[in-house]
């Protein structure tokens, strides 16, 4: 029995040797450091961000304005936000100016009246709470709570996106 064992060893070397060699793993570090580098790549040609912390005014009111101009093209939201009288626009103005001035710093050799950007996206989360205690009757206390919140809004360009959603929205004005 010992001779078959020695006799199957001597012939698995010749099958191993038969086989393509396998290219060499590469490093966990490696692989996450191109991961890192392709989207940083991507996000130089994507969408920009522009971000609103601690507002403080209710979630809820600063969401009735955010809704106006979810989806518009930004020349319009600006003069929907500059007409508007809540208490919200104004700060959802300025918001919208400093995403103009990301896409322009993003983008630099793209002229900004060539580029018809829109707002893709928007939202608006609850921030912080101040809370506070307003005298009650009889010796007790109401918790009255400040709400405050953060707005996030996305701006991009319809001739990125691609030129059937700039046919759809010509054919929508007519």
């Amino acid at each position: 029995m010992a001779k078959k064992a020695t006799a199957k060893k001597t012939e698995a070397p010749a099958v191993v040797a038969a086989e393509p060699v396998v290219a060499k793993k590469t490093k966990k570090s490696v692989v996450k450091r191109e991961k890192r580098d392709a989207r940083k790549e991507a996000a130089k040609t994507g969408p920009v961000t522009a971000k609103l912390v601690n507002v403080p005014t209710s979630p809820r009111k600063m969401r009735l304005v955010a809704d106006l101009i979810r989806g518009v093209r930004v020349n319009k939201a600006l003069n929907i936000l500059k007409y508007e009288p809540k208490n919200g626009a104004a700060k959802l103005e300025k918001l919208l100016l400093s995403a103009i001035a990301n896409w322009g710093n993003k983008n630099q050799d793209a002229k900004l009246e060539d580029a018809v950007l829109f707002v893709k996206d928007i939202w608006v989360d609850g921030g912080r709470q101040l809370k506070r205690l307003r005298p009650a009757p009889q010796g007790r206390a109401h918790r009255i709570r400040k709400r405050s919140n953060h707005v996030t809004l996305v701006v991009d360009s319809l001739s990125k996106i691609g030129a059937e959603v700039v046919t759809e929205e010509k054919e929508t004005k007519e």
